[in-house]
């Protein structure tokens, strides 16, 4: 590992799902003391990672864009994460820390982990956890995510049909995440399981836009990419405690 004392270090802060208050004190401090910050963005238009903590940045720092295509067939491109974690490397190696951002929590299906995975070995690596989408979905809603002993399991949308129902069948609450093309065939299963009705829908969660639909309301249309389904197949089980 670099020597710590004259490299400087990554920090991967978790920015949170959108509402700029959801910062934590950690990420905010680091954030405003780092000569340089590293996002990842669409290869065209504004980094949403970045726009969070915009009424944060102190201004005067170096900007390294990660720059990226929204098509999720072709992510993540090992081109575009190995030219930034040069780039990154190279500031470090002149002393000076960089917070890379990344929405919600970094090793929460963050992008954050992909900058972790080449520098790690090398380099004083830092993780400052963030708020996930899971906790401010279920904020958004009102409806815990799991309560007693129950099983939650997290389930991303693009999974095949088959292996998504036979996940469902198999535990009390559910987080299904990553929604985007993949809502019908998320409501087909949930159809089918008798679900339909203990699920909670909620897009964009924390953040201006947000909105929460029932989920038999939403037609078989797209959704964006950040929604979520809750779901608890003993309903509203923590009423009972």
């Amino acid at each position: 590992m670099a020597d710590s004392l004259s490299k400087g270090t990554l920090y991967g802060l978790g920015v949170g799902p959108g509402d700029p208050e959801l910062l934590t004190l950690k990420a905010l401090r680091i954030l405003k003391a780092a000569p340089v910050i590293a996002y990842p963005a669409p290869e065209k238009g504004p980094s949403l990672a970045r726009s969070i903590v915009a009424p944060h940045l102190p201004g005067g720092q170096t900007e390294i864009a990660i720059r990226m295509p929204l098509d999720w067939a072709r992510f993540p491109l090992q081109e575009v994460y190995d030219r930034a974690a040069r780039e990154i490397a190279e500031h470090m190696a002149a002393g000076r820390d960089v917070a890379a951002l990344c929405q919600g929590d970094p090793f929460f299906y963050g992008s954050f982990m992909y900058l972790f995975g080449r520098l790690a070995r090398e380099w004083t690596v830092v993780v400052v956890p963030g708020v996930s989408s899971l906790g401010a979905g279920a904020a958004a809603l009102g409806a815990p995510l799991a309560a007693r002993d129950d099983a939650l399991v997290v389930l991303p949308a693009p999974l095949p049909e088959a292996v998504l129902e036979a996940r469902l069948e198999d535990c009390d609450a559910a987080a299904i995440v990553k929604l985007g093309r993949h809502l019908p065939k998320v409501r087909r299963v949930l159809k089918r399981l008798g679900l339909e009705d203990r699920a909670r829908y909620v897009e964009h969660a924390s953040m201006e836009n947000q909105r929460i639909r029932p989920l038999a309301e939403l037609g078989d249309g797209e959704a964006p990419y950040f929604a979520l389904v809750l779901v608890h197949k003993r309903g509203e089980a923590w009423r009972g405690a």
